[in-house]
């Protein structure tokens, strides 16, 4: 059975962590961090691989790009489960910024935020199409009038319809 006071617990930090930036209180989202603390951000707040290492550097990065960024949601993964090693919570999260969204793993030292790992997985606007989204790989097989490939790629989003090889008609006429 899950032991949903560690999710409890780590949740409460997350919901911390978004009032704080919700309300631009940076030295309030800092103080939620310990003292030997590190902000590790893969391109999602700082759009560059960099670890902040204690709240003065965690102070700074936020006063500098959270206005910018717009970090919101910081919420657990639900596919993930919330594991505990004694005081130490560990926690899959996602969250998202105003131009993307994000994966990170937080761990929680007594009810504090020892490490944070924040990395941009896609951008809004541009997510990568998946399921029926995404668009089909190689046509085998040989087709009298079927376009080239070169050709299908500079036609996409022409609005001419390319033309349709002579079994592909036959299947739809029969």
């Amino acid at each position: 059975m899950l032991d949903t006071t560690h999710q409890t617990k780590a949740q409460r930090v997350l919901d911390a962590l978004n009032q704080g930036l919700e309300r631009a209180d940076f030295q309030g989202v800092a103080d939620l961090f310990q003292d030997d603390c590190y902000w590790r951000d893969l391109v999602s707040l700082t759009w560059n691989i960099r670890t902040m290492e204690g709240k003065p550097q965690i102070l700074d990065m936020l006063g500098s790009q959270a206005g910018n960024i717009q970090p919101t949601r910081f919420a657990l993964d639900p596919q993930e489960v919330v594991t505990a090693d004694g005081d130490l919570i560990t926690a899959w999260i996602t969250f998202e910024t105003k131009v993307g969204r994000g994966y990170g793993l937080v761990r929680i030292n007594a009810g504090k935020i020892w490490t944070l790992l924040t990395s941009l997985v896609e951008l809004k606007g541009y997510e990568e199409p998946l399921g029926f989204d995404r668009p089909l790989g190689a046509k085998h097989g040989a087709g009298k009038h079927r376009p080239t490939w070169k050709e299908e790629i500079a036609c996409q989003g022409c609005g001419i319809p390319m033309p349709v090889s002579v079994t592909e008609k036959r299947t739809k006429v029969w």
